[in-house]
């Protein structure tokens, strides 16, 4: 038979273990969370980083239902060279290494980004990584990347979502009836715009009524007074700013 003094070792020592359970489980939940801590800002979501210039990609392959151009070119510009890609959605009718040379020449005008000396661009050939992608897709494809719920906006607008640039293949095609010019003129500040915002840049709005709009104004829902613009830069290279939308 037991004797008192075996029981109370035995509550001891049961105690001991189921402490030591629960310390183990604890252990186990706060592990990822520092691990979470600890990881480098680009291993993070996206949602979670802060500002910065796009970390090297080593996406090379093509999205589902787009092809790739192959196309590759020297660097522009003085700063350290974003490589980029374009893509085209298949059966859009839009040849990629055309478009991925109208990019091309955009990206290098000089009244483009490449005027600010801390930026370069290269298009990049076939394998490469990229720093972002210029993706042409149809309005409903663009709606879905681009998530948008705007009634008059659907069907209307581009985007950049992480470091994708999304084109509206309505727009790249037809230009836009805010803006006074030839088409390949809006597609300059298509791909003028939403690049900036892959360089930092945020939305400004008109400066006063008769100025150029700034290239980072969303001209597409009006221009407030302003003419229209698709550079960034003047051919003297003043930067055309504007008020910084809130």
């Amino acid at each position: 038979m037991p004797t008192r003094q075996s029981v109370s070792f035995r509550r001891i020592d049961r105690r001991r273990r189921l402490r030591r359970t629960i310390l183990c489980a604890a252990a186990l939940v706060v592990l990822p969370v520092a691990a979470y801590r600890l990881a480098p800002d680009e291993e993070r979501p996206a949602d979670a980083r802060g500002p910065q210039r796009p970390a090297r990609s080593a996406a090379a392959v093509p999205s589902e239902g787009f092809t790739a151009s192959s196309a590759s070119g020297k660097a522009q510009g003085k700063g350290p060279a974003m490589r980029w890609r374009v893509e085209v959605e298949q059966g859009s009718g839009v040849d990629p290494e055309g478009a991925a040379r109208a990019v091309e020449a955009i990206l290098g005008d000089r009244r483009g980004w490449i005027r600010n000396p801390a930026y370069g661009f290269r298009l990049a050939g076939r394998g490469e990584p990229v720093d972002f992608t210029v993706k042409i897709a149809t309005p409903a494809t663009t709606d879905r990347l681009c998530e948008v719920v705007t009634p008059e906006l659907i069907g209307e607008t581009n985007c950049r979502v992480g470091h994708t640039v999304v084109v509206n293949l309505k727009r790249w095609q037809e230009g836009s009836p805010q803006f006074r010019g030839p088409v390949d003129e809006y597609r300059a500040l298509i791909v003028n715009h939403e690049v900036g915002h892959e360089l930092g840049h945020e939305h400004e709005t008109c400066p006063g009524p008769g100025k150029p709009a700034p290239a980072m104004m969303q001209q597409i829902k009006g221009l407030l007074g302003c003419t229209s613009n698709a550079w960034p830069y003047t051919e003297d290279g003043t930067y055309l700013a504007g008020p910084r939308v809130p």
